[in-house]
């Protein structure tokens, strides 16, 4: 009698399928929400003509190039010709609100693609660009970013989604640009079972001194669409 018991579970234990772990953008990221998908072919922005920034945007960073090579000399940021003129960033729109907001690189940073001349240039579009505080731009978003660079030489390549929260459409810059309040980046790697996310707040008074990567880490679930 114990034979046949033991028998049945294993068939039944043969039977249940075997869950993967499986991670996607169309999970975190619903592109009916983008006015406009700009492919730049080696990565991807969800712009929104409403905030006339980026919503969200995705990017595979390939292991075997991230960190290879260091161009020191980055190319000039350009207005994105694909986006109707309205609704279009401009490098002027920033003048000014430098000392507290900077065009903060956001979907990839300059030192991803710096490996090759024609990926670096992807990135200074203006599309790819938000208004980001000073202190976050310079002092603790630069560490998720470096973070990601790590992961993709460590895991051969890494997936990085980016997400903008706009809760405050009265807080602009130039142009009616409106600055994000609260900014998010994804990364996973399918193939060993990666997956980490981080939240930030897009506030001009950081305590950056004391700030460290691990205190933004986050549930990946809580930003989970489906």
């Amino acid at each position: 009698m114990n034979f046949y018991k033991k028998l049945l579970q294993i068939i039944l234990v043969g039977l249940v399928p075997t869950v993967l772990f499986s991670t996607s953008v169309d999970e975190y990221i619903d592109k009916t929400k983008c006015d406009q998908i700009i492919d730049k072919q080696v990565y991807q922005i969800c712009y929104s003509y409403k905030y006339k920034s980026a919503l969200s945007g995705w990017v595979k960073l390939d292991g075997n190039l991230v960190g290879k090579s260091n161009i020191k000399k980055r190319p000039r940021f350009y207005n994105e010709k694909n986006i109707p003129i309205k609704y279009r960033t401009k490098y002027k729109d920033y003048t000014g609100y430098g000392k507290n907001w900077n065009r903060g690189h956001f979907v990839v940073a300059d030192a991803d693609f710096d490996y090759d001349k024609k990926a670096l240039s992807k990135a200074y579009t203006m599309a790819n660009i938000i208004p980001q505080s000073a202190k976050v731009n310079q002092r603790t978003w630069t560490k998720v970013e470096r973070y990601g660079r790590t992961l993709a030489q460590k895991l051969g390549y890494i997936n990085s989604i980016s997400i903008a929260k706009y809760d405050d459409l009265s807080n602009k810059i130039g142009n009616d640009i409106v600055i994000p309040t609260k900014l998010y980046r994804i990364y996973y790697n399918n193939e060993t079972k990666f997956e980490k996310c981080f939240e930030y707040e897009n506030t001009l008074e950081v305590d950056y001194k004391n700030d460290k990567l691990k205190n933004h880490e986050i549930d990946c679930l809580t930003l989970r669409i489906r």
